[in-house]
């Protein structure tokens, strides 16, 4: 079966449409897909940036916020700009890698991005975390005890060091099983029609 690895970092914009819609398109195309969640931030800093181009350069910050909400809509997904942007992903993502070795992995980042563009909370608040872990069914403290735990923590710096190696410079990204790189929400269908080739 043909594979996909699907790049993402919670604080992505455009990888909130992206995670809602993946997983059909990538079953209709009988693609296999594997959920990559990795820091933006250390490879923002191989560029000399602090923060989001999108902070950056404002004027293409008020596109991008303009054109989620137009593509969510277009998705009938709900959209709530955050007032903190980008917001800290990173216990987001140390309990994504713990999700993802079990089964409820994709529900939990589909339920991230849910709470963070589609409602406008801070997933950088562990009180965010805790919500989606319960409304998931899952035991919060364990799951948190196991994403901060020492065996975990150094799988999201590997994982992010992967992402560099493969030449990731932005999230949403989709790399084929032959190296083929795709970057960015409005290149998914693209990144599965290469992947079934």
């Amino acid at each position: 079966m043909p594979t996909l690895d699907f790049w993402f970092d919670f604080a992505s914009t455009y990888s909130y449409p992206a995670a809602m819609r993946i997983g059909p398109l990538a079953k209709a195309s009988g693609v296999s897909l594997r959920w990559r969640p990795f820091l933006l931030g250390p490879i923002f800093k191989d560029h000399g940036w602090e923060t989001s181009p999108f902070n950056l350069y404002p004027a293409k910050g008020r596109y991008m916020w303009r054109d989620l909400e137009r593509t969510c809509g277009a998705l009938k997904q709900p959209f709530a700009q955050p007032a903190l942007f980008p917001q800290n992903s990173l216990l987001a993502a140390r309990v994504a890698l713990v999700a993802l070795a079990q089964e409820w992995g994709e529900d939990f980042c589909r339920a991230v991005y849910g709470a963070e563009f589609g409602a406008g909370r801070n997933i950088g608040e562990p009180a965010v975390i805790v919500d989606v872990l319960k409304g998931l069914g899952q035991d919060a403290n364990a799951v948190l005890e196991q994403a901060q735990s020492d065996a975990t923590k150094p799988l999201l710096r590997a994982q992010t060091e992967q992402a560099r190696k493969l030449g990731i410079f932005g999230a949403p990204s989709f790399v084929t099983a032959d190296g083929e790189l795709f970057w960015g929400n409005d290149r998914l269908e693209a990144a599965l029609d290469w992947a079934k080739k």
